[in-house]
């Protein structure tokens, strides 16, 4: 009797104990290992307010994409794998969604870089230039929609672009320089979720169309997967590196606007009491 793995325990299986992992992590050492938390409790407080923006953009932002791939065959989920179904993506799907950036932004905590904002060199040059690598991107996509065999490719690359020029566009120079923090706090989870996404394909637990997928892998893994987890976790990665660093800007600048408005706000508050 061949034993069926379902989603909820994918979720049991991978996701929660990692998520419970670098918490435990996180709080036990945080001030010596946590970039993030050794900024004080002020600045742990701005992360994580950062991450549930992130994590609710993510969900308004990922769910009608899915939702129209699953309706199109992109991919489906094997029988009695899934508990409840929500327009066309499972209820774990969903929770998936929210689960992922908070595993990715435990184990971004982790990682130290500055949080200080440096003034870059040639910052307008390096915004236009990541800018029309995004631009590529997307027109890249938009072709590979028009074939079978590279629609989910496509559908990947096309979806992923306007974020990508947003970020890179704001803070391309910012990103760049802490490289090392957005390559690490990017590939380690993304590594961890296409092991745990390779597991879940031999188990059925959903099984992607041979029509829509280019059938390349790596290492099993189909590479539109690998694709995948690669560009929302560098979505999760660099929108917390840039929120961390505005929010430290408004704390130590207070020449800027909004903290000016906010002060006056406050002060009147106090005034009238």
């Amino acid at each position: 009797m061949t034993f069926q793995f379902t989603y909820l325990q994918f979720h049991f299986a991978f996701l929660i104990p990692a998520v419970m992992l670098l918490s435990a992590t996180g709080f036990v050492s945080r001030s010596r290992i946590s970039g993030v938390a050794s900024w004080g409790r002020s600045s742990w407080r701005h992360y994580w307010a950062g991450v549930s923006i992130i994590t609710v953009v993510a969900l308004v932002y990922t769910t009608p994409w899915d939702n129209l791939l699953i309706a199109h065959g992109v991919w489906w989920y094997g029988a009695e794998t899934t508990v409840a179904t929500i327009w066309h993506a499972p209820l774990e799907e969903y929770l998936f969604i929210v689960v992922q950036p908070w595993l990715t932004a435990l184990w971004l905590s982790h990682l130290s870089f500055s949080p200080k904002w440096p003034s870059a060199s040639r910052p307008v040059r390096s915004r236009v230039a990541a800018l029309g690598l995004a631009v590529a991107l997307g027109i890249a996509g938009w072709f590979l929609l028009g074939t079978d065999a590279t629609f989910y490719l496509g559908s990947i690359l096309t979806w992923a672009a306007p974020v990508l020029a947003l970020q890179w566009v704001v803070g391309a120079p910012q990103l760049w320089a802490r490289r090392r923090a957005v390559v690490l706090g990017t590939l380690v989870p993304t590594l961890y979720l296409c092991v745990a996404d390779r597991i879940a394909i031999e188990y059925g637990i959903w099984i992607l169309s041979e029509q829509y997928t280019t059938e390349l892998y790596i290492a099993g893994l189909p590479v539109e997967e690998a694709m995948f987890f690669l560009v929302t976790n560098l979505f999760v990665v660099q929108g917390l590196v840039l929120y961390r660093l505005v929010m430290r800007r408004w704390d130590d600048d207070p020449s800027v606007a909004p903290r000016q408005w906010y002060s006056r706000l406050k002060a009147k508050a106090n005034g009238a009491k």
